[in-house]
């Protein structure tokens, strides 16, 4: 991909800045059609998405339309609800003033996308950055050079440059987009690039939003239905090949359910991957995106194996195809690696346990997580969970499902994220609120 030069970024920039002024000023007509429009171009140029998923991580077309149609409905809801989201917000006052606060566009922002859901971590911070009235420089990942390509295209099908344009590089252009001053900083990706994003914005005293990771918890009670539990854990750790920030990492079972757990965990696995001659279906999974990438995860994998841990189910490594068979390793301790860094990919470990006491202790000493699944039909033991700890958001008895409701916030907290979006969280997030007092 062809680095942009610091000079022609500065130009996008000075363009969009001077622009701003005037795309503040659409109203919720103007700002629904830009939306609109690139709907459309999203979903007219679906088979050029898809074969762009195909070659940088051989993604399943079933799963790349899922990402596709998860974003229409992104524009869809924020175009249904955005005339009302862009309304002064009335403050009860005395007779002698009419107070309110208006949301108004923080002005041009960077936002930095990642290579495992592009259209996720580009194209829906993109949606609430425009129905919030901004101009937008966005910058692909580089690890998905054909997506970050059609999503160039797509762009400048639909926009101007002076108000949203794209720019396509490696790090080196990442470190020049945190020279310039916008007025914000959108980026999603890990907790140690987070802190050299939050550091290059402090130099602009310009504010960010930080979607980030960590190692997301499951929590199976005694008891639990574990085929039910092993279907939801499994989709999980297969989609997208584990590749997603919310994706479950470790599980605490109790100490009683652990063989039950494992022979459903193995049992779902071969339903769902495997045909009836014992044959797993390649082309039905999402590739590690890369050689790097993959040899991280035989290295956490070898790591534990090396100190001692046991694979209980899986365990099978394509190097050819770069294809992980979904794993659960016992016996992990503290001194492997898997026990500190995120997985982000289709292996696991289990931690057994005793006590819902012993389970919130050992989160609560951890850094928060951008997700926590408890899976439990007892309220007490969810509410112990869920007042115990702290997490950037929950699912309860399945996985994914926060992230998915258009009314909640997505975001984590601290080592997973600063900020949130998804819908009205999105459009307040991407604007200033700013406090009007009228004296009559």
């Amino acid at each position: 991909m062809t680095k942009i030069e610091t000079n022609a970024v500065r130009e996008l920039f000075n363009a969009q800045e001077e622009n701003q002024w005037k795309v503040r000023q659409t109203t919720a007509k103007e700002r629904i059609a830009q939306l609109n429009a690139l709907k459309d171009a999203l979903i007219a140029r679906t088979p050029e998405i898809i074969e762009a998923a195909q070659k940088d991580f051989a993604r399943p077309e079933a799963e790349e339309n899922s990402q596709i149609q998860a974003v229409v409905e992104v524009i869809q809801y924020t175009t249904a609800h955005l005339e009302e989201w862009m309304k002064p917000e009335v403050v009860p006052s005395g007779e002698d003033a009419e107070v309110r606060i208006v949301y108004e566009p923080k002005g041009v922002i960077c936002i930095m996308g990642t290579w495992n859901s592009p259209l996720s971590t580009c194209i829906h911070p993109l949606v609430e950055a425009l129905a919030s009235g901004n101009c937008v420089v966005l910058k692909p990942s580089e690890l998905s050079p054909h997506y970050a390509d059609i999503i160039r295209v797509i762009i400048e099908d639909v926009f101007k440059a002076n108000h949203v344009a794209v720019v396509t590089g490696d790090a080196t252009v990442a470190n020049e987009l945190l020279q310039i001053p916008f007025n914000h900083f959108f980026f999603t990706g890990s907790p140690r690039v987070g802190k050299l994003v939050m550091e290059g914005a402090a130099k602009h005293l310009a504010s960010v939003t930080l979607e980030l990771g960590g190692k997301s918890p499951v929590i199976l009670d005694r008891g639990y239905d574990m085929q039910q539990a092993a279907q939801q854990l499994v989709f999980g750790k297969i989609l997208m090949g584990g590749q997603l920030c919310i994706s479950p990492d470790y599980i605490f079972v109790h100490e009683d359910d652990v063989t039950n757990f494992v022979v459903n965990y193995e049992g779902v696995t071969k339903y769902m991957l495997y045909d009836e001659s014992g044959k797993i279906r390649y082309d039905e999974r999402t590739t590690i995106v890369n050689e790097a990438h993959y040899e991280r995860l035989k290295s956490l994998f070898t790591d534990a194996i090396e100190k001692g841990a046991t694979v209980l189910t899986g365990g099978d490594f394509n190097d050819e195809k770069r294809l992980i068979e979904p794993t659960v390793l016992g016996n992990v301790t503290e001194d492997m690696r898997i026990s500190e860094e995120e997985v982000f990919g289709p292996i696991t470990f289990i931690k057994p346990y005793k006590t819902v006491d012993e389970v919130i202790h050992y989160i609560q000493k951890r850094p928060k997580p951008l997700a926590m699944y408890p899976f439990s039909k007892n309220r007490d033991f969810q509410e112990a969970l869920l007042q115990g700890t702290s997490s950037g958001g929950v699912t309860i008895n399945g996985v994914i499902m926060h992230n998915v409701h258009p009314g909640l916030p997505f975001g984590g907290v601290n080592n997973s994220g600063i900020g949130s979006f998804h819908g009205i969280h999105g459009f307040k997030g991407l604007s200033h609120a700013r406090a009007v007092y009228h004296i009559l």
